[in-house]
């Protein structure tokens, strides 16, 4: 008889387990799921143009090429500037979501509360793609981002840190 309660117990503890983990999963696929379509779409361009952990100066240029960002999304031309934040996802949508404060409300613009180490990438060659050239710099900044529903979606500037 004890064996069958323990037996009993631990499916109990491993259906509860299961349940948990379950629901874990289906919360954190509702958080970018939840998402309106547009505002997915200019996070994820943000991301793919802005947030890179592992940049460094000496990869401007592939990184720009191999994330193809240009000038406008119509256009091959090269773009001026382009700044890379070096950390995670998560750690930047922080400065939408109580890591930032206001910094023009009717742009919906944040400033990080912490500076951020960046990287900014300045055209020194070529006006069209491939043939872009481009110079880093590292420095560290309190980012700008314009926030939508709690996600950025629009890097602005960066303010050098004091």
């Amino acid at each position: 008889m004890y064996c069958l309660n323990t037996c009993i117990a631990h499916q109990v503890i491993k259906m509860h387990q299961s349940a948990v983990i379950l629901l874990l999963v289906l919360c954190a696929s509702l958080s970018t799921d939840a998402q309106p379509a547009d505002v997915r779409q200019r996070y994820e361009k943000f991301l793919r143009q802005h947030v890179y952990g592992k940049m460094n100066e000496r990869i401007c240029d592939s990184e720009i090429r191999k994330r193809q960002i240009t000038l406008s999304d119509t256009d091959n031309g090269c773009k001026e500037v382009n700044t890379f934040i070096q950390a995670n996802g998560n750690t930047v949508r922080a400065v939408c979501t109580g890591g930032g404060t206001i910094y023009n409300k009717q742009r919906n613009l944040y400033i990080s509360n912490n500076p951020f180490p960046v990287i900014t990438c300045k055209l020194t060659g070529g006006t069209r793609r491939p043939n872009c050239v481009y110079r880093g710099h590292k420095s560290t900044r309190k980012i700008v981002v314009a926030c939508e529903q709690g996600w950025p979606t629009h890097y602005d500037e960066g303010i050098l840190n004091n």
